[in-house]
């Protein structure tokens, strides 16, 4: 008989959370500290969605794809939820762009990408002062066409070297494209610009442990293993609500609220049921565009091995310049490496390497099974080969390799389109809409770019987890106040 994963588990909560990526995770911490009975319910074998780890033969342990993000993540949980989580957070030291048009090394501040716009790329400060200014006064209402393109143009005219430099980190950071709206790369950038990139020492085990742990404290259920088939919805008073959710089985557990981390289109169409939104609505959110995927390759050092310092971030490419087309190519030659030195999971004495490459999930859905194992592995052998180029004769080293790709994210997460990136700019104006299209109903995950990334995640799970409990709170009787 199967285990069931449900066992114990209340009939009924204030809120169920549906997903345990960064949003799913925060809103629940939130809400749980709030003194509100949370449940979070995630399909997976682990938790944390795409910033999450995987364990192979060896002693090998692979963080998910690229992690790297602003400083605010410092304050956001220091805040949202520990001291003990944000003061694991370090910033990466060596940022290297290395393609036809350049071989660059930066901290990625401020003080130092000025630097190198200045002395490598014999830009005027001026212009580089007013371009930086240009992107701090961007605001989300600002209703501006102006794509990040034609911004970069207007900024440096002709210059395709200073746009790639620039498109890059956000490129692989969001999967922004030149053809998105400027706001989208401008508040991303200004996010990123100033102290550098960071990521968590000690590894996404080591952080997510900390994770469900805190939200153990605060109260709040957690269940791994348990697939949410559909969100209930029920008719009160002429109006249709959010009553809870039915796990995979049948298992109905009610609740006055339901937080949704999946995808917005899966939150919609396949839990909710486009039956249940007013028609313009269910339009709007069918016109939404779902952002780019991504492939990873996977190389694990042989323990008692080492590898020289190249860089923490490598983004390397055989490219002539920078092209939103070829960095999502079937065979584009763009890719970052992530290394992983010993000290970023202390104790360990191990190294890792993982090359992320934007990709689209079209190009590997309709693979047959043949085809689709023989492009994995020339995703295995085209890195290394580029890997090699930095790092001669390491293919001696590596005792583990693996690919990964939009069919396995959209495995593991349940994606639309197996998107590691969400939705497009239009997305977040859906997501913030939810609850007032179908009460009890909230959303909070990658949308719109902006709310996107680690910290986008994070932060955009606080907001909602706000607005929850303030309906929560005033939905809650309370006591006359004393006569004066």
């Amino acid at each position: 008989m199967a285990y069931d994963w449900l066992k114990g588990v209340a009939d009924e909560y204030d809120v169920i959370v549906i997903g345990s990526g960064l949003g799913g995770l925060t809103g629940s911490n939130y809400l749980g500290k709030a003194g509100h009975r949370v449940l979070l319910l995630e399909h997976h074998y682990q938790y944390g969605g795409l910033a999450t780890w995987f364990t192979r033969k060896g002693g090998h342990i692979f963080d998910i794809s690229l992690h790297g993000f602003p400083v605010g993540m410092i304050k956001s949980c220091r805040k949202y939820w520990t001291k003990e989580i944000a003061d694991s957070i370090v910033q990466l030291k060596d940022i290297r762009f290395v393609n036809p048009q350049m071989d660059v090394w930066t901290t990625f501040t401020r003080e130092d990408y000025t630097r190198v716009l200045l002395e490598q790329f014999r830009l005027e400060r001026t212009v580089v002062e007013k371009f930086y200014d240009h992107l701090r006064s961007m605001n989300f209402y600002d209703n501006n066409p102006e794509t990040t393109g034609e911004m970069l143009e207007r900024f440096f005219p002709g210059r395709k070297d200073v746009h790639r430099l620039l498109m890059e980190p956000i490129a692989y950071a969001n999967g922004s494209t030149l053809e998105d709206p400027a706001i989208t790369f401008g508040i991303v950038f200004s996010n990123f610009m100033g102290s550098g990139v960071y990521t968590f020492r000690g590894g996404s085990d080591l952080l997510i442990a900390k994770m469900i742990a805190e939200l153990k404290r605060n109260g709040v259920e957690c269940r791994k293993h348990v697939l949410v088939e559909r969100i209930l919805v029920e008719e009160r008073n002429g109006h249709k609500v959010v009553a809870g959710i039915v796990a995979k089985g049948g298992r109905i557990i009610r609740a006055k609220a339901v937080l949704s981390n999946a995808n917005i289109k899966n939150t919609i169409f396949r839990l909710a049921g486009a039956e249940n939104f007013p028609s313009d609505y269910v339009a709007e959110a069918q016109a939404v565009r779902i952002n780019s995927s991504s492939c990873q390759v996977y190389f694990g050092i042989r323990k008692g091995e080492s590898i020289p310092h190249i860089g923490d971030l490598v983004f390397t490419s055989a490219s002539a310049e920078f092209s939103s087309t070829e960095l999502t190519d079937f065979r584009t030659t763009s890719r970052t490496f992530s290394v992983y030195y010993p000290d970023t999971r202390p104790g360990s004495e191990r190294y890792t390497v993982v090359a992320s490459l934007n990709g689209c999930y079209p190009d590997w859905a309709g693979l047959s099974e043949e085809d689709y194992e023989r492009n994995k592995q020339r995703l295995i052998d085209e890195s290394l080969a580029a890997l090699e180029t930095f790092i001669p004769g390491v293919g001696e080293k590596i005792d583990w390799k693996e690919a990964a790709t939009p069919r396995t994210i959209e495995r593991y997460t349940t994606h639309t389109g197996g998107t590691s990136f969400g939705t497009k700019f239009e997305g977040l104006k859906v997501s913030m809409e939810l609850p007032a299209m179908l009460p009890g109903l909230y959303h909070a995950g990658s949308v719109g770019i902006i709310m996107s990334g680690w910290l986008g995640t994070i932060n955009y799970g606080v907001i909602v987890a706000n607005k929850i409990d303030k309906v929560l709170y005033a939905a809650k009787p309370h006591a006359p106040a004393a006569a004066s």
